[in-house]
């Protein structure tokens, strides 16, 4: 049976828990301790509506009104479940508040528990149904008081009316009711923002957790371009330099040697190559080398290597230097590289394989050609000719090699074409660099390092 678990990019995961230490470490302690302790929330939210109105219920039992205090009570008890059920606890708390003003209107903070229980539905549910919420809540208790303003409950909330002025009892209802429904929109209101702002850190760790994805994939990506210029290259000149030294060794002996010595000397060099590919697979902590080698020298002694295998290489360079940039000189090596191994793999009846590296201001153009013939068929891109895949006559390549190096180049806003020239093959790249390295222009162009 197939197995269906879709396991998380190593990357995206380590991203992701980043962002959450981040997020954590922004809230504080004590908002640290309650967000992961989400009961021990609730029962501070309950323990602080009932210190609010412990006044009122104080006042009720005194007055013999245990009834309003009993409901007051059991409006903190139902704090305790607004994670699980706020809508219900509005509905409760409206429908409480109602009554507690009814049995004792002198009350003070009733409607504390309307402001916890709109700001749970405002987390939790979309905007619009929080401010309906809010208007439905608010409503039966703006109705009760605007009763006793101006309708048949008139002077039912004024302690002493005969001592009040006649309209003390309408500007107490008109403040009470306003500063209720107030209060409810600002508990919403901060509901609202909360809520938002969770949608935000939501999409801010999707956003951190797909670029480290990305970044995983170009990374795995390039690697797999590195293992196959490495394994392609020098598995194919180690085979040439093996079946040259088995046809020079006995006439003449001093030169098998040398062969030897290049075989022996490509092998390290790819074991070392593959060991500084797979380290940075292998090393968690990230102290494995990570920047590109930078060429140098190695461009020429990667030519002599392939004529010391029976290639005959010529090299010119036109131009300025190459930018003295790592990653752009590993390109250019790999480039020339790449072309090479296919011409060793794939040409037959070789008398030359021309190398040009042509540099004019911000472009440079690579181009690698060879006189021979190539494997049989025009068709596959890495196969009618030079070609990354089997040596054997008619072979097709897998077309990784000419996949790679366009890969390479359109980093640097470039393009690849290899295709038949007469009778041999002929790969072309050209690159884009920016101007700014380059030396004072030279009047007369000159012809660098002819080989």
């Amino acid at each position: 049976m197939t197995e269906a678990v879709v396991v998380k990019d190593a990357s995206a995961g380590l991203a992701h828990s980043s962002f959450a230490e981040i997020t954590a470490k922004r809230r504080g302690v004590l908002r640290r301790y309650l967000y992961q302790h989400a009961r021990v929330m609730d029962a501070v939210v309950a323990a602080s509506y009932a210190l609010l109105v412990a006044p009122t219920m104080v006042d009720a039992i005194l007055q013999g009104a245990w009834l309003a205090a009993a409901l007051l009570l059991a409006v903190a008890g139902a704090l305790l479940f607004r994670r699980s059920y706020p809508v219900a606890l509005a509905a409760f708390a409206a429908v409480m508040e109602v009554a507690v003003t009814l049995l004792h209107p002198w009350g003070s903070n009733v409607s504390a528990g309307l402001w916890f229980s709109l700001y749970a539905v405002a987390v939790v549910h979309s905007r619009r149904f929080a401010l309906v919420s809010m208007a439905a809540a608010t409503a039966p208790l703006a109705l009760l008081y605007l009763l006793a303003a101006v309708g048949p409950m008139e002077n039912s909330f004024v302690h002493d009316a005969a001592s009040h002025p006649g309209d003390f009892h309408l500007l107490t209802s008109i403040a009470a009711g306003a500063t209720i429904a107030l209060s409810n929109v600002i508990a919403t209101g901060m509901g609202i923002s909360v809520r938002q702002r969770r949608e935000h850190e939501q999409e801010v760790a999707a956003w951190v957790a797909r670029t480290a994805s990305l970044a995983s994939v170009n990374e795995r990506n390039r690697i797999a371009r590195e293992m196959h210029d490495v394994v392609a290259h020098s598995l194919t000149v180690m085979v040439s330099l093996s079946d040259g030294a088995a046809v020079v060794v006995r006439k003449s002996p001093d030169r098998a040697g040398e062969v030897l010595g290049e075989l022996s000397r490509t092998g390290r060099t790819a074991l070392a190559d593959m060991r500084r590919v797979l380290g940075v697979l292998r090393d968690d902590a990230g102290t494995a080398p990570r920047q590109p080698l930078a060429s140098g020298d190695s461009l020429a002694n990667l030519l002599a290597g392939f004529r010391t295998a029976g290639l005959p290489v010529y090299c010119s360079h036109t131009g300025p230097a190459l930018p003295d940039d790592a990653a752009f000189q590993l390109t250019v090596y790999r480039i020339v590289q790449e072309s090479l191994t296919n011409v060793l793999r794939y040409g037959r009846s070789l008398g030359r394989v021309e190398v040009s590296i042509v540099r004019d201001s911000s472009t440079v153009t690579i181009e690698v050609l060879d006189d021979g013939a190539g494997a049989a068929g025009p068709g596959t891109p890495d196969g009618g000719g030079p070609g990354s895949g089997n040596t054997g006559p008619g072979s097709t390549g897998s077309g990784q090699g000419l996949a790679g190096m366009a890969e390479r180049a359109g980093i640097y806003a470039g393009t690849v074409e290899a295709g038949r020239r007469g009778r041999g093959w002929r790969v072309r790249a050209v690159l884009n660099w920016p101007a700014d390295d380059l030396p004072d222009p030279d009047p007369i162009p000159q012809l660098q390092g002819r080989v």
